[in-house]
């Protein structure tokens, strides 16, 4: 469980399982990669979208730190720091860095990375049946009190079947909630 509380230890850590899931890519390099368990996860659910007949791409998998670092600064530099802040993780504190997370697409860039793309067909069936593979949307609609993050509808988190099909079961929006944990809505 990674937030604005709880820092990767060390905050330099980098999955030892890290492995290129046979799904569609918008991307290539040390961001096409997943934890073995999450690609293997992916790779069910995206085979599930097509036969759907929903495109969906691996548009932003794995980050190091050091990727972490320059992304981050990249928003404080345009944004100022309390609004990148909202918007994308510090170093050490980001999931991508677990392997565990990542952002999807839909292959044609419609919406990508802004609110819009709530309402495009990928994040819509994400929505509707990523906890059958295990995943959940990690930052939802107005939990970003919660979360600390505003709604990113493509970015997806690994926590399992069980896990995922429990929360939505019950309509637990956030992994905090789900967990019992305390909200983490800044960096202490």
């Amino acid at each position: 469980m990674v937030n604005k509380h709880r820092p990767l230890s060390p905050a330099t850590f980098v999955p030892a399982d890290l492995v290129q899931p046979a799904v569609r890519l918008a991307v290539s390099g040390e961001a096409a990669l997943l934890n073995r368990t999450t690609a293997a996860a992916a790779e069910r659910m995206f085979a599930g979208a097509a036969s759907a007949g929903v495109v969906l791409t691996l548009a932003s998998g794995y980050r190091s730190y050091a990727t972490q670092t320059a992304t981050y600064n990249g928003y404080v530099s345009s944004r100022g720091r309390a609004e990148a802040d909202t918007a994308s993780a510090r170093p050490g504190y980001s999931e991508h860095q677990t392997g565990w997370s990542f952002d999807i697409g839909d292959g044609g860039g419609a919406c990508s990375f802004q609110p819009c793309f709530a309402q495009q067909p990928a994040a819509a069936w994400v929505k509707a049946n990523a906890h059958r593979y295990g995943f959940i949307v990690r930052y939802p609609w107005m939990e970003h009190p919660v979360t600390g993050y505003f709604y990113e509808p493509w970015h997806l988190r690994y926590i399992g079947v069980e896990a995922a099909g429990d929360m939505h079961r019950r309509g637990i929006p956030t992994l905090e909630q789900y967990f019992g944990l305390e909200a983490a809505p800044a960096y202490r």
